[in-house]
């Protein structure tokens, strides 16, 4: 008898979690702001932490993030912004090396996939991406060394090794919305280097593709109506779910995060997918509790390049 095929393992939580239009809705009335990642950490497995994109953090804030949430957790991180967006991938040596020397590390074995988001302003250039997507590390030990080559804007404030997890896998995935992204010259290097190419729905403002490149599976859902602000509807979270499922079952391990957090929606279509995904109705409930309701880890599929009708 053969092996029985792997199921993927799906972690859905939201991009961010501190906003205030959540504070009195998501989080109790009156609940404090320094325990509202332990709060959401009890109702999902995973956030992103998009503030990276902006600025860069700092050692104890990234430690203070783990000690907030269970051992099964997994943050996502948003790539500088100042890498994707005003180097535009070029001359990329030391803010990378700042990029993953500025605290990340201290997340060890919990820290997942690393989103690099493109502007509509970086087509796609081989000469270009190459060279800055072959230079990511693909493991925790690798993400040391690359922190080694930070530059004088990390020094006094940095971490260069992780607490445990060394040989834990770090992916990557890209959101590029230019669209030379989407056409086969570009998906073709993706799939060679392992790089997981981000479904994304952005109300129709951004291009977007179902294609697979990568060993893992990477969902942005910005809002289908209204960039950052609309609420799914259940036939749209259906369709969602449908896919989700798929991946899943083809042996792709999938995160999802809701960025349409504008008007405070995100959470609760995250519940909403949780629910669908697993094939459960009726309305969702709040974790009444900060507890770790889950275990385990994530395990790491294996696909190839394909485009899906989901």
């Amino acid at each position: 008898m053969g092996s029985k095929p792997k199921i993927g393992r799906v972690r859905i939580g939201t991009s961010g979690w501190r906003y205030p239009s959540w504070r009195g809705r998501f989080y109790p009335a009156g609940w404090p702001q320094r325990s509202e990642l332990a709060y959401i950490a009890s109702c999902f497995e995973t956030l992103e932490v998009n503030g990276t994109f902006y600025s860069m953090t700092r050692p104890e804030a990234c430690e203070a993030w783990r000690s907030a949430v269970p051992p099964s957790f997994v943050f996502a991180i948003k790539g500088s912004r100042y890498i994707s967006h005003m180097l535009k991938l070029k001359k990329f040596d030391a803010p990378l090396g700042n990029f993953f020397a500025q605290g990340i590390l201290r997340l060890g074995a919990q820290l997942g996939p690393i989103l690099w988001q493109l502007p509509a302003s970086v087509p796609f250039d081989l000469d270009r991406a190459r060279p800055f997507l072959e230079a990511l590390p693909r493991d925790v030990a690798a993400a040391e060394r690359r922190a080694r080559r930070h530059d004088a804007r990390t020094r006094g404030r940095c971490a260069l090794r992780a607490p445990d997890g060394r040989q834990h896998v770090v992916r990557h995935a890209i959101e590029p919305r230019h669209p030379s992204w989407f056409e086969e010259p570009a998906l073709r290097l993706l799939q060679e280097l392992d790089i997981t190419l981000c479904m994304a729905d952005t109300a129709g403002k951004h291009p977007s593709s179902l294609a697979r490149t990568g060993g893992v599976a990477y969902v942005r859902l910005h809002g289908s109506t209204v960039l950052y602000a609309s609420q799914y509807t259940d036939a749209e979270l259906a369709t969602w779910s449908r896919r989700v499922r798929r991946l899943r079952d083809d042996g792709l391990d999938v995160y999802v995060y809701f960025d349409n957090d504008a008007k405070g929606h995100a959470p609760f279509d995250a519940l909403r997918l949780e629910r669908a995904v697993a094939g459960r109705r009726g309305p969702s409930a709040l974790a009444p509790t900060i507890s770790a309701r889950r275990a385990g880890g994530a395990g790491l599929g294996q696909t190839r390049h394909r485009q899906y009708n989901l």
